[in-house]
């Protein structure tokens, strides 16, 4: 099902133990469009510091009661690498942060999408038995200088989602808008589209636009590119926060656009995860 991340926002993120704090920011991987990290606040019970919780340690999302439960401790939150979330996150601390919770480098190939693997193979390394421990390790060792190397001063990737919001968004023949908000696969983590907010030139109405039509980025300039006519923008299907947007509404846009949808692959991809 696809959600607006805005949602998600102040949400509390629960420990195994306890309650972490609430969600305040959410960085992704601008290569991919995955969310990789929440940016979640903690309150007083830690000075009221900003950690980050990797998307793989969520579990099942309870919009009821709007609570994000986490398979990590209060004690390996206190403890954890301590990251400036109001600095780049670089991936030397990605490193720091994944190893010391026993986590898999998303980056390495093997594993792109948080429901793409077996849950069990992102259980912190603390509720591990010792001999899974000992095979992990030993499988992680093997491997962990090559990794390193090889990625050692890679542009991480990761961008705040408050922070390109607001980004103007340009057609082929001209502006179209602003980032508004984030459409996400609550399974995957997946950005599936951005809510493009067209009012500084058609009057109250909202698009989506997939990333994959995004012919360019510049960060500097706060600006993306989309391989689009303004035209077809303008008679696209509308986008409204009072409709669930569904796959009969991604359907129609895909249409419009005379674009090949993504969900064939999705369903591929879950067919061979579930016949291994």
């Amino acid at each position: 099902m696809l959600r607006e991340l805005k949602q998600m926002e102040n949400f509390t993120i629960g420990a195994t133990d306890g309650d972490i704090g609430s969600v305040k920011d959410f960085y992704f991987d601008d290569d991919e469009w995955v969310i990789r990290y929440l940016v979640v606040e903690t309150g007083d019970w830690l000075s009221s510091r900003k950690v980050l919780v990797f998307t793989h340690a969520i579990q099942q999302l309870d919009w009821g009661r709007k609570i994000l439960p986490t398979s990590v401790s209060l004690d390996q939150i206190r403890n954890g690498p301590d990251i400036d979330t109001k600095k780049p996150v670089s991936r030397q601390h990605e490193i720091r942060y994944l190893e010391y919770y026993g986590y898999p480098y998303y980056w390495d190939g093997l594993d792109m999408f948080p429901g793409s693997m077996m849950p069990d193979m992102y259980l912190p390394m603390a509720i591990r038995s010792e001999e899974e421990r000992a095979a992990m390790k030993k499988m992680r060792a093997s491997q962990e200088k090559k990794v390193k190397a090889e990625h050692r001063d890679d542009d991480p990737h990761l961008r705040s989602c408050a922070a390109v919001a607001g980004y103007h968004i340009h057609a082929i023949d001209g502006e179209i808008g602003h980032v508004h908000g984030y459409l996400i696969d609550e399974k995957t983590w997946a950005i599936r589209y951005i809510i493009v907010n067209t009012s500084n030139w058609w009057l109250g109405h909202k698009v989506v636009i997939a990333p994959e039509w995004f012919q360019d980025i510049d960060w500097a300039q706060k600006r993306v590119s989309v391989d689009l006519l303004r035209h077809s923008v303008e008679h696209s299907p509308s986008y409204s926060e009072t409709i669930q947007f569904d796959r009969q509404h991604e359907a129609a846009l895909y249409a419009h656009y005379k674009r090949v949808d993504y969900w064939p692959v999705e369903g591929v991809v879950e067919q061979a995860a579930s016949h291994p």
